[in-house]
């Protein structure tokens, strides 16, 4: 096993990786949101997740975390959740999880994570949007609902070359 020793004599005073080794995070962007949000349509609507962050390196990689919070379904319908970054969907999250016996809800919290790999070093908008399940029943989803937060957490890792 090989043993990569820094040029500098601290951890602390690391301000750069040898070549071909990255993983070390950049910056760490956040954003929340607790307003409550409905829908009644298969068609995606915004959640109010969403944050921006600027990369410093075409090579870095930009890591997603999203926690979507008091995700309710009503009325026997199931609901869906897609990342987007500046208005393209990188991942679709289908919430398939079942209605309590009654029918009437269903709330869960939803965890999404994504590896970005955006090669670029303008600013960034990545945001959480979500609607019914097509074909799922008909009723209401909801985000952030009984008071709660929702985030996104974006953390820009430097890239491997």
């Amino acid at each position: 096993m090989a043993i990569i020793k820094p040029n500098n004599n601290t951890i602390s005073a690391i301000t750069a990786l040898p070549a071909g080794v990255g993983g070390k995070v950049l910056q760490v962007v956040q954003g929340t949101t607790s307003t409550p949000v409905s829908s009644t349509s298969d068609t995606f609507a915004d959640t109010g997740v969403t944050a921006n962050i600027t990369p410093s390196s075409t090579s870095n990689k930009i890591f997603i975390m999203v926690t979507l919070c008091g995700v309710e379904k009503r009325s026997n319908c199931l609901s869906r959740h897609r990342l987007l970054k500046d208005g393209s969907q990188l991942a679709l999250y289908n919430n398939l999880s079942p209605y309590d016996n009654t029918g009437d809800r269903k709330t869960d919290q939803n965890s999404l994570n994504y590896l970005d790999s955006p090669s670029s070093t303008s600013q960034l908008t990545y945001k959480v949007q979500y609607s019914l399940y097509p074909g799922g029943g008909s009723g209401t989803t909801l985000v952030c609902n009984n008071d709660s937060i929702s985030t996104i957490t974006l953390l820009e890792i430097s890239g491997w070359l």
